[in-house]
C-alpha cells in the first residue's frame, strides 16, 4: 500500500452558532451570544483545505451532521430552555480532530487502519454527535480489508478522539509510537479524557503495548483552558512540539519517548517566552503540523491569531532561523471557528492511508471544492443570532442547504 497521512476537514455546518455550550472552552464562552456567520466560516474553513492541498497535502472532508437534531428534542419532551436547544442546534461536528482517535495499519496487529468513533461524552451538546459521525466513517472508509471502525468505548468513560492522541513515527508509513494524553483533574473545568477510555481504544486497535505511552495532561493546563491536549501539543512524525506546561510529568514522558523513538525531536516553548494563558490564547499548538512533499521539511499551519500575538510571533521567528525540522510557518483565517474555540487542527482528523481505499467522494478536488464553494455561497445562513435558534425558518434554511450540498457531492445517501 503507498501510505500517506489524509487530512479529513469538517466543512463547517449551516447551523454554526455561538451558544457558548463548552465548559472549559474559553473562546467559546467568551463569545456565547454573539452573531454567528456560518457562510464565512464555511469558506474559511475550506479556503484552508484548498491551501493545504495546494502544498501537496492530501486533502478529504467531512460533512455536517444533520441539525437541528429533532430526535434530542423529542426525547427531551420539545424543551424551550436555550441551552438544550442550542446542543440540538450545535455545529461542533466542524471539529473533526474529535470524530475519532486513528491507528494506521503499521501500529496494529492485524495491518488495517482503525478508528474509534469518539463518544464526546463530557459535554451533552457532543453527545448526540457520534451515531452520526459513525456512520459517515464507515462510509468513507467502507473497505474491511484495509479499515475497521469502532464503535465507541461505553460512554461513562469520556472519550475526546484524536484531540488527545498523538502519534510519533520516523515517517508516516513507519511503525508508530502512539501517545495518549488524559486528564485527571482540571479545577473549575472538567478533564475530558478519561484514562480508561484511552487504554481501551488501544486495545480495540490492537497496538504493541511496547509502542504505546499513556501520559496525563498538566491540571494547570486544563485549568487554563486547554480542554484538549492538542490546544498545548502537537505532533508529526519524528517531532513533538508542546508547552512547557502541556504533561503532568514532562520529563517522564519525553524519556520514554526518546527510548522507544530514539530519532524523536522534542522541541518545548518554555512559558517564560510564551505564558501558559498566552498559548491557550492564540492557539499557537492547535496548528497543522505537517510533512511538506519533496523532502521540504515540516510546516506550521497556525491561526493568524498566533502570528498577530508578539510572544508567538518572535518565538516562531527565532525558532525558524535555527534551521530546525520546521522549516515554514502558515498563518490561516479561520476566525469563526477560532471564537468558538477550533483552530486549524480541530478542523481535521489525521488518517494514514492508501488513497486508493478511501471513498473518493470524501476527498477533496478541485471539482468537489468548487461544488461545495457554490452550495455554501449560496445556501448557507450569511448570520445567526442565537435567539433565532427553534426559529421554523431557519430551520427549514439550515436542512435544506445541507441538502443541497449532500446532494452536489452525491453523498445523499450520508442523509
Amino acid at each position: 500500500m503507498a501510505l500517506v497521512e489524509i487530512n479529513f476537514d469538517g466543512i463547517v455546518g449551516p447551523s454554526h452558532n455561538y451558544a457558548g455550550l463548552s465548559l472549559g472552552n474559553l473562546a467559546a464562552t467568551v463569545h456565547a451570544g454573539d452573531v454567528s456567520y456560518p457562510r464565512a466560516a464555511a469558506l474559511q474553513g475550506l479556503a484552508k483545505m484548498r491551501a493545504n492541498a495546494a502544498l501537496g497535502l492530501a486533502q478529504g472532508f467531512l460533512l455536517p451532521l444533520p441539525r437541528p437534531n429533532s430526535a434530542f428534542l423529542a426525547a427531551l419532551g420539545e424543551p424551550d430552555d436555550r441551552p438544550l436547544i442550542g446542543a440540538a442546534w450545535s455545529a461542533s461536528s466542524m471539529w473533526t480532530a474529535n470524530a475519532a482517535t486513528v491507528s494506521p495499519a503499521p501500529d496494529t496487529a492485524d495491518r488495517r487502519c482503525h478508528l474509534t468513533t469518539a463518544n464526546l461524552a463530557t459535554m451533552p451538546h457532543r453527545s448526540l454527535e457520534w451515531p452520526d459521525t459513525a456512520r459517515q466513517l464507515r462510509l468513507a472508509f467502507a473497505d474491511a480489508a484495509h479499515f475497521a471502525v469502532h464503535d465507541p468505548v461505553p460512554a461513562c468513560f469520556g472519550d475526546e478522539g484524536a484531540a488527545n492522541h498523538m502519534r510519533m513515527a520516523a515517517s508516516h508509513e513507519a511503525p508508530g509510537l502512539e501517545i495518549f494524553v488524559y486528564g485527571r483533574s482540571g479545577g473549575a473545568f472538567p478533564a475530558r479524557q478519561h484514562e480508561q477510555a484511552s487504554r481501551a481504544v488501544a486495545r480495540l486497535h490492537r497496538l504493541d503495548p511496547e509502542r504505546v505511552l499513556f501520559a496525563a495532561q498538566n491540571p494547570a493546563a486544563i485549568a487554563a483552558g486547554a480542554f484538549h491536549n492538542d490546544v498545548v501539543a502537537v505532533a508529526n512524525e519524528h517531532l513533538l512540539f508542546a508547552h512547557e506546561e502541556a504533561f503532568a510529568e514532562p520529563e517522564a514522558l519525553f524519556a520514554a519517548i526518546r527510548k522507544r523513538l530514539p530519532e524523536a525531536e522534542i522541541v518545548v516553548v518554555p512559558s517564560s517566552a510564551i505564558s501558559l494563558s498566552e498559548a491557550v490564547r492564540s492557539y499557537l499548538f492547535n496548528a497543522q503540523l505537517v510533512t511538506l512533499p519533496s523532502s521540504a521539511g515540516m510546516a506550521l499551519v497556525i491561526p493568524l491569531e498566533a502570528w498577530e500575538s508578539a510572544a508567538v510571533r518572535g518565538w516562531l521567528e527565532i525558532m525558524l532561523a535555527g534551521n530546525g525540522a520546521i522549516r515554514r510557518v502558515i498563518p490561516v483565517d479561520v476566525r469563526q471557528s477560532m471564537a468558538n474555540g477550533g483552530g486549524p487542527a480541530c478542523l481535521r482528523l489525521r488518517v494514514v492511508a492508501d488513497l486508493a481505499m478511501v471513498d473518493p467522494r470524501f476527498l477533496l478536488s478541485d471539482t468537489n471544492a468548487d461544488k461545495i464553494e457554490w452550495v455554501v455561497s449560496h445556501h448557507w445562513p450569511e448570520q445567526i443570532d442565537p435567539a433565532d435558534l427553534g426559529s421554523p425558518t431557519l430551520i427549514q434554511s439550515v436542512v435544506a442547504a445541507r441538502a443541497t450540498l449532500l446532494q452536489a457531492l452525491d453523498l445523499a445517501e450520508v442523509t
